[in-house]
């Protein structure tokens, strides 16, 4: 199981790493946060395609054609906590050394967003305290490591979880 986990948590790991540095340098510069999301959310769930490569490689290689839930569920949740661990990693060299402005890009861009949609000026007025508060927070590195790990862990284990429910076989099939 090491084997397999280790192997398709690497390549998932450097899909959504790789696909995060071009999604980043190219949204985020433009200042396109709606859409450098989407895009994010896209690439983790092709990353995450090989939560069940892993899966079915267990089951069928290794375990006799049986697996599971419980078992399925785990080496999804360990191929996911890889990936994971790389986009944060990634996210942390690149926050620092090609976007260490990001919490003002990000917040500058949310207001914009606000005035355009014509929010009036007491919700630009809260939305301003909100965005300093986020600055202030993201900042301090063990914050920043949880908010990334916060984006993609939820959709690892969405992943996960399906992923192991079409997999698992308790019994042998003739």
């Amino acid at each position: 199981m090491k084997k397999v986990v280790i192997v398709n948590g690497i390549i998932s790991g450097l899909i959504v790493s790789a696909l995060m540095v071009c999604s980043t340098l190219y949204f985020i510069n433009k200042g396109d946060f709606d859409n450098g999301m989407i895009y994010g959310y896209a690439s983790m769930l092709l990353a995450f395609s090989f939560v069940f490569v892993g899966i079915k490689t267990y089951r069928d290689k290794y375990n006799d054609g049986l697996i599971s839930f419980g078992k399925a569920f785990t080496i999804g949740l360990l191929i996911t906590l890889i990936a994971a661990t790389f986009y944060v990693v990634t996210w942390q060299i690149e926050g620092h050394f090609v976007f260490p402005d990001f919490a003002d890009r990000y917040s500058a861009a949310m207001l914009e967003k606000a005035r355009a949609s014509g929010a009036s000026a007491a919700e630009i007025a809260k939305q301003t305290a909100e965005m300093k508060e986020f600055a202030e927070m993201y900042k301090n590195p063990l914050v920043n490591i949880l908010f990334t790990y916060f984006e993609i862990v939820p959709v690892g284990l969405v992943v996960s979880l399906v992923c192991a429910l079409l997999l698992k076989r308790n019994k042998a099939t003739v």
